[in-house]
């Protein structure tokens, strides 16, 4: 039997962090695959972006859903995690599956203004936060590889 090739959509998400470590996050919407929890800025890449280099694709997101912020981007991704399964109800597109891409990046000035896509917003620590509180299992298992990668490095 020949063997198919998945597909995936591909999510670019930011671990913004201000000048005390702490970082953004964004209150989700009450549907949707969030629902109750908290996301993080960017977000897919649309059809006409592809060959786009990623920080670019950041850009437009950050200026969809935080505004006009000043930042400056770690150009290599943090970390990578697959979508995991999920209670299909609460996924508006069944059967989409996504490959989270984590970068970094340091806020460094402008109003945050968040977008209708999300509630609110607020800065957290992530040493003193639950991440599986907060995250889908996803984010939590990007961030954790994350915060790994970074205490292996310094």
């Amino acid at each position: 039997m020949k063997k198919e090739k998945d597909f995936y959509q591909i999510s670019l998400k930011v671990i913004l962090k201000n000048k005390k470590g702490e970082i953004l996050i964004l209150k989700a919407a009450k549907s949707g695959r969030f629902a109750g929890l908290y996301d993080l800025a960017g977000g897919r890449i649309d059809t006409d972006e592809f060959l786009l280099p990623f920080s670019e694709i950041i850009k437009r997101e950050f200026k969809e859903e935080i505004g006009n912020v000043r930042y400056k981007l770690n150009p290599y991704p943090v970390a990578i995690v697959r979508d995991g399964p999920r209670d299909l109800a609460l996924v508006p597109e069944k059967g989409v599956r996504i490959l989270y891409v984590f970068f970094e990046a340091s806020y460094l000035n402008g109003e945050i203004k968040i977008s209708d896509e999300h509630l609110a917003y607020r800065w957290v620590n992530l040493e003193k936060v639950d991440l599986a509180k907060l995250f889908i299992p996803e984010f939590s298992k990007g961030i954790e590889m994350y915060l790994a990668h970074k205490k292996h490095h310094s």
